[in-house]
């Protein structure tokens, strides 16, 4: 909640509060008007005379004079009926004071009275209640004295009853609690309402900015790494061809030979490397299309087993423990793919040497493989993310481990494609198990 709306919502409960105060003292104020001219202004009675007995006049100012009289006889007369209207309309010039005589007015009936005008304001008169005192005062005293300094903080101001003995009607404290949630209960609910709303903006907009972050990183990684991967077997090939048109080396056949050979692997290097991103283009705008047709498992990870012993560049032991006449109903291109880049990723990511445990097992409804490795292992706050399009483990500016990020992506979505997934089980510093299901056909 921010500083303005803070003051906002303050200020509009004090104003709130002090117009409760006001109600309180105004419905006191109309409950004695309606009580003390109770039987003056009856409905039925258009025309009256004001008849005075007893009467006396004292000076109140040089032009002034104050009349009172200690009985006041209403009779009916001949007046317009529009007197009687204009004087109900304005019954403050009229002064009734025969509280001299010691009669009042009685509580019990001027309480009923405020607690119907607290009703009609709105506000809650089940415990409401008045209390009279008195201030002794000289007889004379008049209607135009002012009230005596009795208010406290948050209570009504007393209501003048008789003048001539001082006597007051003062409401009771109401607690204001009904009255404010009333007033305040929607511009509350707004404003935590509003609160919510801003501050679930916030967390969108912090996570929206982590993810565009990380995006920007991934992206950033992938340009770097993919820019070095073309980089080297066109710089490999080039220094090949620049050796062969320089030397010409027609007389050493077996060293040009040796040149041609490099030049070639990194050509078919190069080529795999461009199918790869084409693979994954492919795939963003068009899924997967799948051949399914039976397909012996064991021998598909036998022939990626071989291959990558030929091609690994540190020792890499096999352990396999699949029964070679199992037979499921998969895309042999893709399942082949899929068992081609989990191997390619258990060696990449291992320490001087590495062994591998490839397994396979009926399940509940499916077929199972799963590649184990001895390697480095993954943290598991990169776990979630090691499917992910692009994504490699972070280890700063640099990676010792050539990739784009996308061979266990390609995994996934083989399997996903095929109506199965594959899941990660590792630990940092002991290696990591993939397993791959595919749902029985």
């Amino acid at each position: 909640m921010n500083g303005f709306q803070a003051y906002w919502l303050v200020s509009t409960y004090r104003l709130t509060r002090l117009q409760f105060d006001r109600e309180l003292h105004q419905a006191v104020v109309a409950a004695v008007q309606q009580q003390l001219l109770a039987d003056v202004w009856a409905p039925q009675t258009p025309r009256f005379n004001l008849h005075l007995a007893g009467t006396s006049v004292s000076r109140i100012s040089p032009r002034r004079r104050l009349m009172q009289a200690s009985t006041v006889t209403i009779q009916p007369g001949a007046g317009a009926p529009q007197d009687t209207q204009t004087s109900r309309r304005n019954p403050s010039h009229i002064i009734l004071d025969d509280w001299s005589s010691g009669t009042h007015v009685g509580l019990a009936g001027l309480t009923h009275a405020y607690r119907q005008q607290l009703h009609q304001r709105g506000i809650d008169s089940a415990a409401a209640g008045l209390d009279t005192f008195s201030l002794r005062r000289r007889p004379r005293a008049s209607v135009l004295t002012t009230q005596p300094p009795l208010l406290t903080a948050h209570h009504p101001p007393p209501v003048l009853l008789s003048p001539a003995y001082g006597l007051y009607a003062q409401a009771r404290p109401l607690p204001p609690t009904s009255y404010l949630w009333q007033r305040l209960g929607g511009l509350l609910g707004g404003s935590l309402l509003l609160l919510v709303l801003t501050g679930s903006c916030f967390v969108l907009v912090w996570h929206t900015l982590r993810a565009q972050r990380k995006l920007v990183e991934v992206k950033n990684d992938f340009i770097n790494n993919m820019t070095h991967e073309l980089k080297t077997p066109l710089a490999t090939v080039t220094a090949a061809v620049e050796t062969l048109a320089r030397f010409g080396l027609q007389a050493d056949p077996p060293k040009a030979r040796t040149y041609l050979h490099i030049a070639r692997t990194e050509l078919r290097r190069l080529a795999d490397l461009v199918d790869k991103v084409l693979t994954i283009a492919t795939e963003e705008q068009a899924h997967l299309v799948l051949h399914p047709e039976a397909v012996r498992p064991a021998e598909l990870v036998q022939a990626a087993v071989c291959r990558h012993q030929l091609q690994a560049d540190k020792p890499v032991h096999f352990q396999l423990e699949m029964a070679p006449d199992e037979v499921i109903r998969a895309d042999r291109f893709h399942l082949e793919g899929a068992i081609n880049n989990l191997l390619d990723n258990a060696i990449k990511y291992s320490k001087e040497s590495v062994s591998i445990q490839v397994s396979s097992r009926r399940t509940a409804g499916g077929w199972q493989l799963t590649v184990q490795d001895d390697g480095i292992g993954i943290a598991g706050s990169d776990q979630a993310a090691v499917f992910d399009r692009f994504f490699r483990v972070p280890t700063g500016n640099l990676h010792s481990v050539k990739g784009f990020g996308l061979g266990l992506y390609y995994v996934r979505q083989v399997a996903e494609r095929h109506g199965g997934h594959v899941t990660l089980r590792s630990e940092l510093g002991q290696g990591s198990a993939f397993s791959l299901w595919l749902p029985a056909a």
